[in-house]
């Protein structure tokens, strides 16, 4: 049995005690009191979450791949931020990978069991024969789900980069994670519902950990993702537009360089700096890890 009274997450809420019998505004309010100290307890966290983008992006400069493990809400949301990086950074599929307990099955349904047991952790990642070049981030809102920590100890065993996403204050799975980010969110506005306050902190710090990482990789030129994959029509707008914008043609050039390159960052460095061999375009941004400010920098 898990002694739940040491769990900062089952904690009781005493701003929320009479949340079943306010009407239906003071009931939000209450709620969206409680919300507006999650980006503070994330703020808290930023030293640590920096360790773990770091991290991660030396693993994705040298072969390696990033990995989320969770169980419940917390597993839902690893797939989900796993499931996003790919259209939005042009990468692909396997570089982020997001491991829920029960399978698939578990993004729609409840398995609430298979929480429990660590040895599927350990299958899940062997499956995708996890080494030492990858870093595997546990999400545990509470700190002591069994599958998030059994899959933290599989890849400490191997050598691989270790983290964690807890809400819950000096928790186990912090201290078995080699880089442990810590967003105390407090008791929850329902006692016991990490899908509330906890859920929020840690989708607020997947999204910093891989957005954080791409920018690092170079997809991403001021404020632009100039990797975006060019799927649909909105998309193929979208490239242009930032063609254009950063570099001030039109929309015939625009479309003549997309046209050639096929990739919004290879027609934004061609037209800057004014070489159009690709094979020459590829090397450079190479040698710099795709990044087009350094690249044009060392012309």
């Amino acid at each position: 049995m898990v002694d739940i009274s040491k769990i900062t997450t089952e904690r009781r809420n005493e701003n929320t005690k009479n949340i079943d019998i306010v009407s239906t505004c003071e009931m939000l309010k209450m709620i969206n009191d409680e919300d507006k100290q999650v980006p503070l307890a994330v703020e808290a966290a930023i030293e640590q979450i920096a360790k773990v983008v770091d991290v991660t992006t030396y693993a994705f400069r040298n072969g390696g791949r990033l990995f989320y493990i969770g169980a419940g809400t917390s597993g839902r949301l690893g797939v989900l931020d796993a499931s996003e990086v790919p259209p939005t950074f042009g990468v692909e599929e396997s570089l982020v990978i997001g491991i829920i307990a029960g399978g698939d099955d578990a993004l729609r349904f409840a398995i609430e069991g298979a929480e429990d047991y660590k040895e599927e952790a350990v299958r899940a990642l062997k499956e995708h024969s996890l080494n030492e070049k990858d870093v595997v981030v546990g999400i545990a809102a509470s700190g002591v789900t069994p599958y998030a920590i059994g899959g933290l100890e599989y890849a400490n065993s191997i050598g691989a980069k270790t983290a964690c996403i807890t809400t819950s204050h000096d928790s186990e799975i912090a201290k078995i994670a080699q880089y442990p980010i810590e967003a105390i969110t407090g008791a929850e506005p329902l006692t016991g519902s990490t899908r509330m306050k906890s859920g929020t902190a840690q989708k607020l710090i997947l999204n910093m950990i891989t957005t954080a990482s791409m920018i690092k990789l170079g997809k991403v030129y001021e404020n632009l993702m100039i990797d975006v994959a060019m799927h649909n029509n909105k998309l193929i707008s979208r490239a242009r537009t930032i063609v254009k914008e950063v570099t001030g043609v039109n929309n015939s050039t625009a479309e003549k360089y997309l046209e050639k390159f096929n990739s919004v960052k290879y027609a934004i460095f061609a037209i800057l700096s004014g070489i159009e061999d690709k094979t020459e375009i590829e090397s450079i941004l190479d040698k710099y890890y795709g990044n087009i400010r350094e690249s044009l920098k060392n012309l």
